[in-house]
């Protein structure tokens, strides 16, 4: 985050479902301008500063000269904060550049404030260089069609821009990443300014994109002593070599990380399986012997290795460093909670058989009211009387029995 060549900002809308439509609606849209891709919140905004950046892509500009207004000036009005010549007064065109001027300079503005700014100026040097100004026109010629076209005035160049080119060149998108240099509204900017000033403080969002991101690559992170994250192909995992059934180089190889604080790779192989003497023969023209291939221990060592970095056993920084897993610390025994203390006081066993035959007596009301009220609703029917013995009553034939 503190170095701004390393990442890149990207702007994506928000969608809310128009139940009108029956469409997802962006709650603020996006455009961008394809001719230098800049990023605007509305299409007439990015129309405008299409025109006005690239004006002669579109349009070509030719000075004509013109008759100078009629009439004897004595003096024009002149605005107090740009020093723009509106005019006299009294002419006819003032009213309407004294408006655009205010629309496109100063809309926050109130009118008549800035009214009150515009200033009567009576120097003959400067109604001279208005007198001037307004002694010849502007002619536009469109480009890039198929056919040119003479414009009078910046209102036909609009409306032509509008008509023929806007659609071309201003897309509504999504989401989008400018270039690091690009200009943006001062909206956006604001939004850049908070977001990147968040991110500084806490990189949550940043750490969360680039924890995907390795996950999917079949990396993890995790935290050595809890304080810096690491990235690794696996998580450590404590391997416990008196315990677990591994093979005597496996058991090497954890032995000399522990022993040998800081060791690598190269350290590692070399101590457990050293490279053979190179043979003493005459190398021509001084030249370096080349480099022997693995030994078969060496490739070995090498393999088992490989797997404990796999299983979190052994973690290989970016330094290349080695470190074993460590063992995880006991977790602390849990304390027995003391039973609570009832508020209310024991029933004796008397009272508590009372409270059960009540709630038993209440239970066996309510069963007989439902009871009685499904009989009362079912439909009554002559039935034909049943034998004793079927009736299940009591007579000196039909004796009780026991349940």
């Amino acid at each position: 985050m503190q170095k701004p060549e390393r990442y890149t900002v990207g702007f994506k809308v928000i969608k809310h479902r128009d139940e009108a439509s029956k469409k997802d609606v962006a709650v603020q849209p996006l455009f961008v301008c394809n001719l230098d891709d800049t990023l605007w919140l509305n299409e007439e905004a990015a129309a405008e500063y299409a025109l006005k950046a690239h004006f002669e892509t579109f349009y070509q500009t030719e000075k004509m000269p013109c008759d100078p207004p009629k009439g004897v000036w004595t003096l024009v009005a002149q605005c107090g904060m740009t020093g723009d010549l509106l005019g006299p007064p009294n002419f006819h065109g003032y009213q309407e550049k004294l408006r655009k001027l205010h629309a496109e300079r100063f809309s926050r503005m109130n009118f008549d404030m800035y009214k009150s700014r515009v200033k009567i100026v009576k120097d003959e040097a400067i109604v001279k260089q208005w007198t001037e100004s307004v002694s010849f026109r502007f002619e536009y010629t469109a480009l890039n069609v198929p056919e040119p076209k003479a414009l009078q005035s910046m209102e036909e160049v609009r409306a032509h821009f509008t008509e023929v080119h806007q659609a071309s060149f201003i897309k509504q998108v999504d989401s989008f990443t400018p270039k690091a240099d690009a200009k943006l509204p001062a909206a956006l900017q604001t939004l850049l300014r908070v977001s990147l000033d968040k991110e500084k403080r806490f990189p949550i969002r940043i750490a969360t994109a680039l924890s995907n991101t390795f996950a999917s690559m079949g990396l993890q992170f995790f935290k050595r002593d809890k304080t810096v994250v690491h990235v690794a192909v696996a998580r450590p995992h404590y391997l416990d070599t008196e315990s677990s059934v591994v093979s005597e180089t496996t058991k090497k190889i954890i032995d000399h990380i522990n022993t040998n604080l800081g060791t690598n790779r190269k350290r590692l192989v070399e101590t457990l399986a050293p490279s053979p003497a190179p043979a003493e023969a005459a190398v021509e023209g001084g030249a370096a012997p080349a480099p022997s291939p693995l030994t078969l221990e060496q490739q070995a060592v090498l393999n088992d290795l490989h797997w404990l970095i796999h299983q979190g056993h052994v973690i290989e920084f970016a330094s290349g460093m080695l470190e074993t897993a460590k063992k995880p610390a006991p977790r602390p025994t849990p304390t027995p909670k003391a039973p609570k203390k009832s508020d209310k006081p024991a029933a004796a066993p008397e009272a508590a058989t009372a409270e059960a035959t009540s709630a038993s007596a209440t239970e066996t009301v309510a069963v007989d009211e439902v009871a009685a009220s499904l009989a009362q609703e079912a439909p009554t029917e002559e039935v034909e009387p049943e034998h004793p013995a079927d009736s299940g009553e009591t007579t000196p034939e039909n004796p009780p029995q026991a349940v």
